[in-house]
């Protein structure tokens, strides 16, 4: 597998780093800010994108709009601190395929690059549920249309979003399982 790390914080890139290239991952590029990690998407082409959000000059978020919108099929994952449902949800709406926290351990990381290269999308436990509320919570039920036999609840506006597989993994981070614990549950290695 092939990262690309973008974090401002040198430490926690040279940290990163030794920590994927001590269980085989190989990182091809590191970006100090979201613009130098736009050109190195570009030149790289990586399997997947750690990308942080707070960054000088053009943020993660930022950036993760700018490569979606040249590569489609980019996996950025969000790695940052902020737990803070705006954050999570713009992420998601920018185009990233998960959303990590960095207080999380190292095999977790490890498991959710790789989880992510499968599509699987990874978040950090407890986020789920907050982003499973929130796409619940898209249909202002004002502009639905209802007659007499169906109506649309959140449920089935989720699953015009969602893959069947996404909900299902969604709603077993939600309920607190960790990644190997879905996996042996979904029978996936």
């Amino acid at each position: 597998m092939k990262v690309l790390l973008v974090d401002d914080n040198r430490l926690m890139l040279e940290g990163l780093q030794n920590l994927l290239e001590a269980h085989n991952i190989e990182v091809i590029g590191t970006a100090a800010d979201g613009l130098a990690s736009v050109d190195l998407a570009r030149k790289l082409k990586p399997d997947v994108i750690l990308m942080d959000i707070r960054m000088p000059g053009c943020d993660g978020l930022c950036a993760t709009r700018l490569i979606k919108a040249e590569m489609p099929e980019a996996k950025i994952i969000i790695l940052t601190t902020s737990a803070e449902d705006a954050d999570l949800f713009e992420a998601v709406k920018s185009g990233a395929c998960g959303f990590l926290l960095k207080s999380m351990d190292s095999d977790e990381l490890v498991e959710a690059l790789h989880q992510a290269r499968q599509g699987t999308p990874p978040f950090s436990p407890g986020l789920a549920a907050r982003l499973l509320k929130e796409f619940a919570n898209l249909g202002n039920p004002k502009d639905a249309v209802s007659s007499k036999n169906t109506s649309e609840t959140g449920e089935e506006s989720i699953r015009g979003v969602l893959k069947p597989r996404q909900i299902e993994v969604l709603g077993l981070l939600a309920n607190g399982l960790s990644y190997k614990e879905i996996g042996a549950r979904l029978f996936l290695s």
